[in-house]
């Protein structure tokens, strides 16, 4: 079913509704009005009504999340409009923002600086212009139609979300199929790095998901290095994964099959294609 109009609360603006309706003009880009909902627009499905109402209907479009108890595990409008498209959980294991903003929208700064275990003074210096300049153009409106810049620009917002969370989705899985967990012996003990083979086609940026793919496994597995296919030759590129110290590749820059090393030593890139010698250069990176 296609959405006729979004309608969210008029006054001040909030990242969860703007966010929110980024996303449901990314799926359905209709008109987005700023007023009170009326009991008709709750009742009608082609109505998207969204952090305003007091219900949570999505059959009946409706993402509101006020009404929820006091102790209601923290989730706001963009939660449930997350939740309606199933993305949900891609999101809040892919998105490291998500969670802090539900926070901040349910719970406020106090607690929410609390939660994270910085001082509240912190989250004000991670403020950008951007979303200033954003909510206050928002906020300042009350009806966006296609074309109008803002509306334009939040349908991008919607669309680029989007497409993260489905193309990561469909990476991680291309991951698991074709990737391969070696484990590299060295004079203090073996250790595991992430191998991603050549594949035609080959992906735009091989190495993109790769971090969080190994951060999506069970607890209890060490992987330290990452082994992708490189993009602009025919070789592969080695990185440190969370730039873990016991990798160095600058011990192997003067390796004629490696045509580049880090002065920081944290990523290299090798002609070599022969799953051997990428064993015997990253046991010669461990330091």
């Amino acid at each position: 079913m296609s959405y006729s109009l979004i309608l969210t609360h008029p006054g001040g603006s909030h990242k969860d509704e703007f966010l929110a309706c980024c996303l449901l003009l990314a799926t359905h880009p209709a008109a987005i009005v700023r007023r009170e909902p009326t009991p008709a627009d709750l009742a009608d499905p082609t109505i998207a009504v969204v952090d305003v109402g007091g219900q949570h209907q999505a059959e009946l479009a409706n993402f509101d999340h006020h009404q929820f108890p006091r102790d209601h595990p923290p989730m706001c409008a963009l939660s449930l409009v997350l939740q309606h498209l199933g993305v949900y959980q891609d999101a809040l294991a892919f998105c490291d923002w998500l969670e802090p903003a539900e926070w901040l929208d349910t719970r406020g700064p106090q607690e929410t600086s609390r939660w994270l275990g910085i001082e509240r003074s912190t989250l004000a210096k991670l403020n950008s212009p951007i979303d200033v300049t954003l909510l206050r153009r928002f906020a300042s409106v009350t009806r966006l139609t296609p074309s109008e810049p803002l509306w334009e620009v939040m349908r991008w917002i919607g669309e680029d979300l989007l497409a993260y969370l489905r193309n990561l989705r469909q990476r991680l899985d291309f991951i698991a199929a074709v990737g391969e967990f070696w484990e590299i012996p060295s004079p203090t003990g073996p250790f595991q790095v992430l191998y991603l083979p050549r594949t035609d086609p080959l992906p735009d940026e091989p190495s993109a998901g790769l971090g969080r793919f190994i951060d999506s496994l069970p607890a209890g597995r060490t992987v330290v290095g990452l082994v992708y296919p490189d993009r602009r030759g025919s070789g592969f590129g080695m990185s440190r994964h969370n730039d873990h110290p016991g990798l160095d590749f600058t011990r192997i820059g003067g390796c004629d099959d490696v045509h580049f090393a880090h002065a920081r030593g944290f990523v290299a890139k090798t002609s070599a294609t022969d799953p051997a010698r990428l064993r015997e250069l990253l046991a010669h990176s461990w330091r």
